[in-house]
């Protein structure tokens, strides 16, 4: 009851508010439309002065009733999301009274209705008219004044489905890598993943233990990070030679090439860029680069206030959400900073004070199809899962975690965990 209630409060009942604003600002934007069509036909009709003033006016009256339509069905969508809402509060409070009554039969006679809650309901699209002003021709200007385009309203299917937080999340497999100790995984497909260890070589391994392919870096160096182009190419940092180099072909190319900074962790992004946290030589500063290939795209150092947005520190894994954020890992600011696309800060995640027995200090993070963010407790053994906006939602806690080190997720949501020590990497179900 519990977790259904947290999952009401914290996940769906937040959905539907959305919603409800998005509606809200299409009937601004619809607002806008309109007025600018009655702007470009009064415009039209000056032109023609008097002896089109018919036309004007009869154009006029379809757009205020095409405008009373289009008004009518956001109302009616509106109300529709509103009481869904109402419902789903009321679910939330009954929960509550249940769970803070003594009384057994209303638990046993409490009907959930969250599977219901969990699929969301059509979007409405709104195809909105058009003005076309036509060149002025008095002998045929009936013809010639322009016309308005078809209203058309109709709803688009959501495909989009909140997936629940199963209650414990279950080990699928384990994969001994043989590294020990071992630093880092992500993703080449479901079934393959790459890792690399203490030393030069980086591993593809098959869920089932087997190597698959063995890439040697092309300086000797130990990589900083690891990450899988769109194409399925390697990528790997290399602090010492100050490079971020691709594999394509068995072949290692070197794509970006640093003076005064070092490159340390890096991750692909769904337009195919990649995302590079980086130290300055004296480690004093330290930033986010986008690139894409060799050409450096954006750059994200300081908040609004011109203050750094992270530590000196070089630990800082960075991953990309589907909403197109920035998460970052920062391990000596001990937080999760995560900023939107533009590089403008949205929140800071330092952590849950509940079963935590050390101060919460990141380490690897990944984001999921939800938009969720898991991150790394390296000392308390766990992995944090947060929301988009920065709601802690749970820990993952069991599954014998030991060191979680490195994380990433595949395309049905299951995590790989990287322990540091025992050089296992875990495959866990969590939704």
């Amino acid at each position: 009851m519990e977790i259904k209630l947290k999952e009401l409060e914290t996940r769906i009942f937040p959905r539907y508010e959305k919603i409800a604003s998005g509606l809200k600002t299409k009937k601004e934007s619809l607002e806008t439309h309109y007025s600018q069509l009655i702007t470009a036909v009064t415009k039209q009709g000056e032109d023609l002065h008097r002896e089109i003033n018919i036309i004007v006016n009869k154009l006029k009256s379809e757009i205020d009733d095409m405008k009373t339509i289009s008004l009518a069905s956001l109302n009616e969508k509106e109300n529709e999301i509103k009481n869904i809402a109402a419902e789903v509060n009321q679910c939330i409070l009954d929960l509550k009274k249940i769970l803070d009554s003594n009384d057994i039969s209303l638990d046993s006679e409490y009907k959930s209705r969250i599977e219901k809650f969990r699929c969301l309901p059509p979007d409405l699209k709104v195809s909105l008219p058009n003005f076309s002003p036509h060149q002025i021709n008095k002998e045929q200007f009936h013809h010639m004044f322009g016309s308005l385009s078809a209203l058309s309203i109709s709803t688009e299917e959501c495909f989009y489905k909140i997936k629940p937080l199963i209650d414990e999340p279950e080990l699928i497999a384990t994969i001994e890598t043989g590294y020990k100790p071992l630093y880092s995984v992500t993703r080449l497909s479901d079934e393959e993943i790459w890792t690399f260890g203490n030393d030069k070589i980086m591993k593809l391994y098959n869920l089932k233990g087997k190597r698959l392919k063995s890439i040697k870096t092309k300086s000797g160096n130990i990589p900083c990070d690891i990450s899988v182009t769109r194409s399925g190419d390697l990528v790997y940092t290399d602090p010492d030679t100050r490079t971020v180099n691709i594999v394509k072909n068995k072949q290692i190319h070197e794509v970006i090439t640093l003076q005064g900074w070092i490159p340390c962790f890096v991750c692909t992004t769904s337009s195919g860029d990649l995302l590079v946290t980086m130290v300055n030589d004296d480690n004093k500063q330290s930033k986010v680069v986008r690139n894409s290939g060799s050409s450096e795209k954006q750059t994200i150092q300081y908040d609004s206030e011109g203050k750094p947005l992270y530590s000196s520190n070089y630990l800082k894994y960075i991953g990309e959400n589907r909403n197109l954020d920035i998460c970052v890992a920062d391990n000596e600011a001990r937080a999760v900073v995560v900023v939107n696309q533009a590089g403008n800060l949205r929140f800071r995640y330092t952590g849950h004070p509940s079963t935590t027995k050390t101060s919460f200090i990141p380490f690897s993070i990944t984001t999921d199809s939800q938009s969720q963010i898991l991150t790394a407790d390296y000392y308390n053994h766990c992995i944090h899962i947060i929301d988009q906006d920065g709601q802690f939602l749970r820990y993952i806690d069991n599954c014998d975690l030991r060191l979680p080190l490195g994380l990433c997720v595949d395309t049905r949501d299951n995590i790989f965990v990287a322990e540091y020590f025992s050089g296992k990497v875990k495959k866990i179900k969590y939704m």
